[in-house]
């Protein structure tokens, strides 16, 4: 029964986060972005294209393209992703249709417009990617070049944010084969869609780093080394509560010719506080060294991928005549 409990907590937890990373990506749209006729990356950006050129409420045409892209990512990548990222899609197009005519025009002209595009797009792309970021960390998607992203991310260790911006390089270029038209009807002419086109590649070069940056900080992990003479209650909480794999190393202090056990621990950053105060409570005068580390590989942390050769040594031979 607690198992269940907690495996619902962590479920809602995980939900509630994936609705405030689309809140925070919805909101740099509609605040930031669609008032200043800006486009973006992605299947956002060409509901944006499509939006400017025909009127057609981004939310439709998002949902529909992401609908065939999603069958694709069901497939590869399970329908426990699937499950979260259907939430995530129907929950953005349902707010990218009901935000933005709810965004005061006041509220608009003040924080967007009057303000310029290039801050617009610097802040509309921290926003966007900052939800992006909290989305795919926990296990959904905002739909489009980030289920594509994550697809290969399943097969080779490739930044996600670097991955999304070269996709979306060709879809902000595009935006200048077709027509755009303001809120109030006018045909936005030839140079200042080549400038949009140029404050959208700004926009996803910030949206990228912002993706990377949240994520990166969200997976960092750390090496803790604790000194203590309660070292197996500690390793005991550690391993019970906390579910992390513990390392003894045998040891023996220089000045007092003590025989001891030093307690090794790979956490994620995000754990450490948690760490701390179950050390805390258990022994206050406990000695703790923390590291940061570049990378954690294996069971509970990253998983190791590795480009296969395309030739074994089987099939190149051993050249000796064997």
């Amino acid at each position: 029964m607690a198992a269940l409990k907690k495996s619902i907590w962590i479920t809602a937890k995980e939900y509630l986060l994936i609705s405030i990373g689309l809140l925070s990506y919805v909101m740099g749209w509609a605040v930031f972005l669609i008032p200043n006729n800006l486009v973006g990356g992605g299947v956002s950006g060409l509901s944006a294209i499509i939006y400017y050129a025909t009127g057609i409420k981004m939310g439709y045409s998002y949902l529909v393209i992401n609908a065939l892209l999603l069958l694709a990512g069901i497939k590869i990548l399970g329908t426990g992703f699937g499950g979260k990222t259907i939430y995530a899609i129907i929950f953005a197009s349902v707010m990218l249709n009901i935000l933005p005519p709810l965004i005061p025009e006041s509220i608009s002209q003040e924080l967007a417009v009057s303000n310029g595009k290039m801050l617009c797009t610097i802040i509309g792309g921290i926003l966007s990617g900052v939800g992006i970021g909290m989305s795919i960390s926990n296990g959904g998607s905002t739909g489009g070049t980030d289920i594509i992203a994550l697809i290969v991310g399943k097969f080779r260790n490739i930044s996600p944010g670097k991955l999304i911006l070269a996709m979306d390089v060709v879809i902000i270029l595009s935006s200048m084969l077709f027509p755009s038209y303001t809120a109030s009807g006018e045909l936005v002419p030839f140079p200042e869609k080549l400038a949009t086109a140029v404050y959208g590649l700004v926009l996803i070069t910030v949206s990228g780093y912002s993706v990377d940056l949240y994520l990166s900080g969200s997976k960092q992990s750390v090496q803790v080394f604790i000194f203590s003479r309660r070292y197996a209650e500690i390793a005991d909480a550690i391993t019970e509560d906390m579910k992390r794999g513990v390392t003894l190393i045998h040891a023996e202090g220089w000045y007092t010719k003590t025989e001891s056990q030093v307690i090794m621990v790979m956490t994620r950053k995000s754990d450490l506080n948690l760490l701390m105060r179950y050390v805390k409570t258990i022994d206050p005068d406990a000695f703790v060294s923390v590291s940061s580390v570049m990378g954690v590989f294996g069971k509970g942390f990253d998983t190791i991928k590795v480009k296969s050769s395309r030739r074994t040594r089987a099939d190149k031979g051993t050249g000796t005549g064997e």
